[in-house]
Parts: C-alpha cells; structure tokens; sequence
C-alpha cells in the first residue's frame, strides 16, 4: 500500500514518512437509475484517477452541468408523485443540512465509544447535539457528543445532562416519574471520555445552555 501511495504521490519508494490521506465527506448525495447515467464526455480517459475537473466556462462542463440538473429535476419530480401516491401530499421540511458529515465525525473524535458508559456497539451509538440544531446549534465537533442511544433520548428530554466541568448528572425525575433508573444513577457524578484535543472538546456554552434550558434538575 506504501508502494501504490507513493506512486500517486511521485515520492521515492523508500519514504518512510508518514503519508497524510484526507478525505471528502459527501453530506447530501443523490443517485440516478443506471437507465438515466450520463455520457462520459469524450475528454475523459479511463486511466485518469485525480485531478480532472469540468468547469460550466467550458462547453463540456455547461452540458454535464445541465444534464445533471435536468435528470436530477425528472427524479425528485417523479419521487414526489410516487410518495404522493402512498403517503399524501408532500410536506416542505426544513433540511438539516450536514447532519451525515457531523455523525461521522463525532463518531471518529469520541473513538467510536459513548461518552459516558463507554459502550462501543456502533448501532447503538448516535452522535447527539448538545444545543439541538433547531434551537441554533451547529454540526460542528464541540456541539457533538457521542452517547449510547437511550442516554441520548434522556439527554434531549432532559432527564440528563454534563455540566461544563464534563460530569455527568442526573434528574430525580426519572425515579420520581418512573421510579426507576438504578443503572441511571449509578453513573451519576462520573467524569465523561472528551477527546484530547481541546478544540474538540463539548462547549462549555453549549453545555451550560443545555443544563439551563433542556435539564430538569
């Protein structure tokens, strides 16, 4: 793999320096039947792997461009009638633009593990906000926390929260409401997993927000 990675990189086959590979993140990708696939224009070679870009300037471009659009109209056009169909008129929603992206990434800083029972069962994990995206929170690392699935829902109804010295905390509403939640309390007052990097680490706005708008103490 070193071999292939400098190859690309036009780097000596003896480098034994760490390669930095990034990566692109695709947050609202959509996908044509192979029926509706677009010609490959006659400028790309089969060969080519990096690089190769298509500007609307040029008369190629333009036409992929509007070859795109047109194909990706007919599809949401014809899944809207197709929906109405079986489920009703369509309703607009306001899209909550990144949300993909922000999983991934909150996901990979917390090491794919909860944040507070450390329990690394991947569907089980979701990437929770601390200040909900609709109330003004951004898909940004320090908005994010990863938590198993039940203690996400507790957290957004604000059965839980982490105060901004990062302890977890719980309401005595769960006991006076359902007269439950032993594995619950057990937790309580224990110091939460914050990735390293201070940057990346829950905000302590964000967190003190949460506590004064979201627990129920």
């Amino acid at each position: 793999m070193r071999r292939q990675i400098a190859k690309y990189r036009k780097t000596g086959t003896l480098d034994r320096g760490d390669f930095d590979i990034g990566c692109r993140i695709l947050t609202q990708p959509f996908f044509f039947d192979e029926s509706d696939w677009i010609p490959v224009p006659k400028s790309w070679s089969p060969n080519i792997v990096s690089l190769k870009t298509y500007n609307t300037d040029d008369i190629e471009g333009l036409n992929l461009w509007n070859a795109i659009n047109q194909r990706r109209f007919e599809h949401v056009e014809l899944q809207i009638a197709e929906q109405s169909s079986r489920y009703g008129n369509p309703q607009i929603i306001q899209p909550r633009l990144g949300q993909g992206a922000f999983r991934v990434l909150v996901t990979d800083i917390y090491r794919r593990r909860c944040a507070v029972t450390r329990e690394r069962t991947l569907p089980a994990l979701d990437a929770a906000h601390i200040r909900p995206y609709g109330d003004g929170g951004d898909h940004v690392p320090p908005n994010g926390l990863l938590l198993r699935s039940d203690i996400h829902r507790l957290f957004d109804a604000g059965y839980v929260t982490v105060s901004t010295d990062f302890h977890f905390e719980v309401s005595r509403h769960i006991r006076e409401e359902f007269e439950n939640g032993r594995d619950y309390y057990a937790l309580h007052g224990t110091r939460i997993a914050v990735p390293q990097k201070p940057d990346l680490r829950p905000d302590s706005h964000a967190l003190a927000w949460h506590n004064d708008h979201c627990f129920r103490g």
